[in-house]
């Protein structure tokens, strides 16, 4: 048994020291391996992903939250070399306290003729840049790298604020060895949120910790020497600390289709501050947030949001002139909106805080999504309308499932009718339109803020789906070219979004781009309604065409949708543990005739297909019907979901496969 024990603990020991990564220490197995064991198709791999988080008194700040990075990676393709480059973002405002970076040091590793190659990353190698008026980023580019290199980083940053930033399982990449490590104070009360599918157990430990007060007097002066004395206390408390180890973490890669922001779905924890406790240490006890009623008043009684909303004179006079003429609620609503589209130009930074104020914003025409939208409540207000500003979370910022204040970022609006309707207006985009919001809005719910301060949810996906109508007229020549004529008609979302992709460049570019895209040449091209965002965008084209016509043996095989059919599922992994993110419902209508040479007549065409996806989710259907020499194609796609959970992946799956099987079937004409 004592044999058994002591194998038992040198196993033990080993096993452990196996699990220490120094920094700086890179071992030959690591640079000689050519591919990740466990992901044969990773570029590359995190050896190690390795952090520390801890909270440091510092005598003239209190406390601070300092962070400790250590990262390797091994990089396996050329494909990887972007890891190669690493942007390290921190806040660093214009004026006030500022986040810190120190303590980097960074290596690239290579092997040759069987020796260990280092070289260290200089100060030439990494740049600091100023993102915007609040954020700076640390960008490091290393040397030499080659497929096989492995690269090593270490670096701290230290925050005056009192967060804690969430800790991510999973990457784009897989993870050999992760090894995080989260110390808080007693005095300190954070709530804690799990994301995505990924989870990892914590380790539960507790560490008593000193802080050293220190303070100096003097006595005397005068005819009597001065007399230093210095002083000092101890207060002792308790950090809880959390330990997060695990190995062989998966990947999430983000080139998975429909994914949304993907950083959503990777496993993961989030912190937030829910209260601060100093009752021990002669402060108080303070409460952040606890439910949405909290997290609502709290934001509402700001004075960047609340009282912002509250301030009326600056407008008066431009709000008579504007409603003047309105006979409707709808009219006056629709007169505002593009008044304050107009008026105010949106200077790309997100918010729920006002920073400049309402009145500097409305003098000057520029101004932050909440003080852009909140001067457009407050004048829908003024005007006798029943309108609320409304939390979101942008796609990019993620998903606020539990009570949060750090978990907003952006500010719209909600105007509410008597009959329980309501609409959705966002004042920053120049193309949207009551009820069509940017896509940056498009992120499951937000928190409409009413006047006494509370909150309710609100629904930001549209109802309505976003569709494209395509009518295609056809003319087939015995050769195998085609001529036709394509008419598009995009509405709701996807005219807002056609507007934005294409209104800003040359029409010369949108033809270039549709050539490309399809293959054919464009003999004609029209739109209508670029500018009115009431009307649906309308695309006439009259092009021409080769390539599409397959002719053997006084035989024709063609696509009846030509450059308009899916051709290739674009689900392709096995499995999937998140959903699938269309963004917004959606509808895809086809309507073609085809006229088919003298002299020809249809031996076989695609069968009827109708399917649908559980639940009502989804539908395809796709019908030909032949009459003398023409052929006609009526078919739709339409998506009544707008998140698919992944338990349904393989049915959606399946569903674009006899999708695309059935618009790449061909229609084959014999010669009589």
């Amino acid at each position: 048994m004592k044999n058994i024990l002591y194998l038992f603990i040198i196993l033990f020991t080993l096993q452990t020291k196996a699990q220490e990564i120094k920094f700086g220490k890179v071992s030959k197995e690591e640079l000689e391996e050519k591919f990740y064991p466990l992901d044969s198709t990773a570029d590359a791999a995190y050896l190690l992903k390795k952090r520390r988080t801890y909270f440091q008194y510092d005598t003239n700040d209190g406390f601070v939250v300092v962070t400790e990075y250590h990262e390797r990676i091994k990089i396996y393709t050329k494909e990887g070399f972007n890891y190669a480059t690493k942007k390290i973002t921190y806040y660093k405002p214009e004026s006030g306290d500022t986040e810190k970076i120190s303590s980097m040091k960074a290596y690239t590793f290579n092997i040759e003729d069987s020796k260990i190659i280092d070289e260290k990353v200089s100060k030439k190698d990494i740049f600091d840049e100023q993102l915007n008026k609040y954020r700076s980023q640390k960008k490091i580019t290393y040397p030499n790298i080659k497929e096989g290199s492995v690269i090593d980083l270490k670096y701290t940053l230290t925050s005056p604020y009192w967060n804690i930033k969430a800790l991510n399982f999973q990457y784009g990449i897989p993870v050999k060895q992760l090894d995080y490590e989260v110390e808080i104070p007693e005095y300190f009360i954070f709530s804690k949120t799990s994301k995505g599918y990924y989870h990892i157990p914590p380790k539960e430990s507790k560490k008593n910790k000193t802080i050293t007060f220190s303070s100096k007097s003097r006595s005397g002066g005068g005819w009597t020497p001065v007399k230093t004395t210095y002083h000092s206390s101890k207060v002792d408390y308790t950090s809880k600390v959390s330990a997060f180890f695990q190995k062989n973490i998966p990947a999430i890669k983000e080139n998975e289709p429909y994914s949304g922001n993907i950083n959503n779905y990777r496993g993961g924890l989030e912190f937030e501050l829910s209260g601060t406790n100093f009752i021990k240490v002669g402060g108080s006890y303070k409460n952040y947030t606890t439910n949405w009623e909290d997290v609502s008043k709290t934001i509402y009684k700001s004075s960047s949001f609340g009282n912002e909303l509250d301030k009326t004179n600056y407008y008066k006079n431009d709000l008579n002139t504007i409603v003047n003429s309105a006979k409707n609620d709808y009219e006056k609503i629709a007169s505002i909106f593009q008044f304050v589209k107009s008026k105010i130009k949106w200077n790309g930074y997100n918010a729920k805080y006002t920073e400049d104020g309402v009145k500097k914003v409305y003098k000057e025409g520029v101004g932050n999504a909440a003080e852009i939208n909140l001067i457009l409540t407050s004048m829908l207000r003024s005007a006798g309308l029943n309108a609320n500003p409304v939390l979101v979370s942008t796609k990019d910022y993620g998903i606020p499932l539990f009570p949060t204040l750090d978990g907003f970022n952006y500010v719209t609006t909600k105007v509410n009718f008597s009959d329980g309707t309501y609409i959705l207006l966002d004042a920053t985009e120049k193309y949207s339109f009551p009820n069509i919001l940017p896509y940056r809005n498009l992120n499951w719910y937000g928190r409409e803020v009413l006047k006494d301060g509370s909150s309710r949810q609100i629904n930001l996906i549209p109802s309505n789906h976003a569709k494209e109508n395509n009518i295609l007229h056809v003319k087939l020549d015995e050769s195998g070219s085609v001529e036709g004529m394509l008419r598009k008609t995009f509405s709701d979302h996807n005219a807002m979004f056609y507007r934005q992709r294409n209104n800003v460049i040359k029409e010369e570019d949108v033809i270039t781009n549709l050539e490309e895209k399809y293959t054919i040449e464009i003999d004609e091209f029209k739109v209508l309604n670029s500018e009115d965002i009431s009307k649906p965008i309308v695309q006439n084209i009259k092009f021409n065409g080769e390539d599409f016509i397959e002719g053997i043996n006084d035989k024709l095989y063609f696509s009846p949708l030509f450059f308009l059919a899916t051709k290739e599922n674009p689900f392709k992994a096995k499995e999937r543990n998140f959903p699938i993110d269309f963004s917004l419902p959606w509808q895809d209508q086809f309507s073609v005739s085809i006229t088919i040479p003298e002299g020809y007549t249809v031996e076989s065409f695609p069968g009827d297909l109708a399917i649908g996806l559980p639940e009502g989710m989804g539908i395809f259907k796709y019908k030909i019907i032949t009459q003398g020499n023409k052929i006609k194609l009526n078919s739709i796609i339409q998506f009544n979901k707008a998140i698919i959970p992944p338990h349904y992946y393989e049915s959606v799956k399946d569903f674009y496969k006899q999708l695309v099987e059935k618009q790449t079937e061909k229609i084959i004409l014999i010669k009589q």
